[in-house]
């Protein structure tokens, strides 16, 4: 079994983990704008709006 405090060990490492890849990606998005997944449509784009159908009533 493991311990407590090999558990909050065990988390504040993998916290650390997500945190560095986290920033990794940033850098990367930063220093390379058309590797975002997430471009801005331009200004002038015609939008499409969706409505939800929540069913009768």
């Amino acid at each position: 079994m493991i311990s407590s405090s090999e558990m909050i060990r065990i988390r504040r490492q993998m916290q650390r983990r997500i945190r560095d890849v986290v920033a990794e990606r940033r850098r990367n998005r930063d220093l390379n704008p058309s590797l975002s997944p997430v471009t801005p449509a331009p200004a002038n784009a015609d939008q499409e709006v969706c409505v939800a159908d929540n069913g009768p009533g």
